[in-house]
């Protein structure tokens, strides 16, 4: 399990002194208790690879903004640090698709749903999340539906 091989990579990380690597990992630790406790679950208890990973992806996302938003004020020594975190959490994370993927998929989508005005665009991104969660950006397939219409 994903939630107990991170856990585990604490004691490695300590060994190593590795520093960042050590933040993240307790980092991705207590961000999986703060979710089991949303669930109204003991904290001690292991989430599934499909929940951790959620958690994973949201951490993900919340760096990513954190890197935006550091780059606009200037802050290269916070994007930095920001960046190596992100490498580590994206290590846990499966491949994202990438846009040539994304959009061979929504073209072939269209087509099944016989979408063909901007009015029904939702109903396209609707059925294209609901097939590609996990398995892409929630931005790319927004912007590739846009792109279609």
């Amino acid at each position: 399990m994903l939630h107990e091989q991170i856990k585990n990579g604490i004691k490695d990380a300590m060994m190593k002194k590795d520093t960042v690597l050590l933040e993240v990992l307790r980092g991705m630790v207590s961000a999986f208790m703060n979710e089991l406790v949303a669930k109204n679950r003991k904290p001690n208890e292991m989430l599934s690879d499909i929940d951790a990973l959620v958690v994973i992806t949201r951490l993900s996302k919340q760096r990513k903004d954190s890197i935006e938003q550091f780059t606009k004020g200037g802050r290269e020594d916070l994007v930095k640090e920001e960046s190596e975190q992100l490498a580590i959490l994206e290590t846990y994370l499966p491949k994202l698709m990438d846009k040539s993927e994304v959009e061979k998929i929504a073209k072939i989508k269209k087509e099944e749903l016989g979408i063909s005005d901007a009015t029904k665009k939702g109903i396209l991104m609707s059925a294209l999340m609901k097939d590609l969660k996990g398995k892409a950006d929630g931005s790319i397939v927004k912007e590739v539906v846009d792109a279609l219409f």
